[in-house]
This record gives C-alpha cells, structure tokens and sequence, in this order.
C-alpha cells in the first residue's frame, strides 16, 4: 500500500466524520435511527477509493466510534453505539462500501456519474438496507416488515445522495483524472 493510499483512506475516514457534524434527525417510525450525511460519505468512499480502500476507510472511522470520538451524527461515539437500533446500519458500512466500490470497478465502461449513482444505490442502499433492517427490527421489537416500511422513509433521501455521489464522482474525475479508483 502506497502513501498515497493511506492518506486517502485518513481523508476519507475524516470526511465521514466531518459529515457527522452536521446535525442528524430523528424519524418516530424508525426506531431511533436517524437520518443522516453519513451514508453520503460511505457510497463516496466506495465508489472513489475503490473496494478494498473503500472499507479500509470506513472502518478507520468505525474504529475511531467504537474508541469513543464523537463522530456519529448527533455527536454520538463509544461501544454503546453498537447496541442500539441503529447498530446494523452502522455495521453494515464497511461491506456497503466495499460493494460500492466493487460495482463502481464493474462498471468501468460506463461513464462515471450513472456507474457511481448504479454502485452508490447497490451499495450504499442496498447492502446498508440488508444489515441495518434486520438489526433494527431485532433492537426495536419490530417484524422485519415493520423495520424495512420503517425504513422506506429513508429510501428517497437515500436515492438523491446517491445521485449527489454521482456528480461528485465526476466533478473530482474531471479535476483530478485519478480521483477515481480505476479511472483516469
């Protein structure tokens, strides 16, 4: 691994973080799971740095929450973060970006904004969605059914950051041709 890659997945991470400053907010009908900018910065990780520094990034920022910074939206951090409702969700960021990462790699041929919204909605939504629903019905005492239409409310926010993730991805190829693992 170069220096360079080290330094990208340092940033990522931190970005991540920062994007955790903002402030979250919280929806009744999901169980204590808020919405957040944070799955911005996974699908970004995945689709910029690629599969394997994708989550390499991401789980440098969940290191640095399960130490206790206070880097989760709401200023949340420390082990007490992976019992509540929310806990799938975060756990399910590391393959989330590794997937979107993976797709991203796949879909080389395809221009960068419709390969990284493609990679983001798998990815980002998808694989988030597979761990975080079941979690959340477990934590919450929800059905599976009730968790995942709990969970739609999230869906369309989800799809704009994912369209977002898009332009971004072009926005940096075109300012830097190597902003994007596997492109330029």
């Amino acid at each position: 691994m170069e220096t360079r890659d080290l330094v990208r997945i340092a940033l990522f991470a931190a970005i991540i973080g920062a994007l955790g400053l903002l402030p979250k907010f919280d929806l009744p009908v999901a169980g204590g799971v808020p919405i957040t900018l944070q799955s911005l910065g996974i699908m970004l990780a995945g689709v910029a740095l690629g599969a394997r520094n994708g989550a390499l990034a991401v789980l440098l920022f969940i290191f640095l929450v399960a130490l206790g910074a206070p880097i989760l939206a709401g200023g949340r951090g420390g082990l007490g973060v992976f019992y509540g409702p929310s806990a799938g969700f975060i756990l399910g960021f590391v393959p989330a970006a590794f997937v979107a990462g993976l797709v991203m790699s796949r879909l080389e041929d395809v221009p960068i904004i419709p390969a990284a919204i493609i990679a983001s909605l798998i990815g980002g939504i998808g694989v988030m969605y597979l761990f975080g629903v079941p979690f959340l019905a477990w934590k919450a005492d929800m059905t599976f059914v009730q968790a995942l239409l709990a969970c739609m409310a999230f869906v369309p926010g989800d799809m704009l950051k994912a369209i977002a993730v898009g332009f971004i991805a072009d926005a940096a190829s075109r300012a830097v041709p190597k902003a994007i693992a596997g492109r330029g």
